[in-house]
């Protein structure tokens, strides 16, 4: 399977912006558009840098998914607003994008120590794929998410 993660750009962004979840699953992650609006409006302050990639199958884009981080911080390294269109659920898709975006921050960023994300304790595949891949819960939530922690090195 050949996945791959492309910056969001003026070429894609308009195509990004169609990605949609099954109906039932449209409470547990933001929109795209809703995402791409944090890049410039920052709403977790001004020291956190937001990512957006869209998500490809080959030549096809089939989900999104933006990193947001904040440097020289050893846990502040977030995946957020991911999503696989509902078209492509279910192809292992969303599994390859999520590893090769565990393996982008881990190599780009030598101190990161840990890759944190949140998922709704009922979105249970969500939930099952994260855990699968070595997330695991810290005791922490925001809001009504369970924030999840993949170690990435021994402190």
């Amino acid at each position: 399977m050949t996945i791959s993660l492309s910056p969001v750009t003026r070429d894609n962004w308009l195509e990004v912006l169609e990605l949609k979840v099954k109906p039932e699953q449209a409470g547990f992650v933001p929109s795209v558009a809703i995402s791409l609006a944090k890049v410039h409006i920052k709403p977790d302050g001004d020291s956190v840098e937001y990512l957006p990639f869209a998500i490809y199958h080959e030549e096809t884009m089939v989900g999104f998914m933006m990193h947001a981080f904040v440097e020289e911080t050893t846990d502040m390294y977030w995946i957020n607003g991911f999503l696989i269109d509902a078209n492509y659920q279910g192809k292992g898709y969303g599994k390859a994008a999520l590893q090769q975006m565990i393996a982008y921050i881990t190599n780009r960023f030598s101190g990161c120590q840990e890759i944190r994300l949140t998922v709704y304790p009922d979105n249970h595949s969500a939930y099952k794929l994260y855990q699968n891949l070595g997330f695991e819960e810290i005791g922490e939530w925001h809001g009504e998410e369970v924030v999840l922690r993949l170690p990435c090195k021994t402190a």
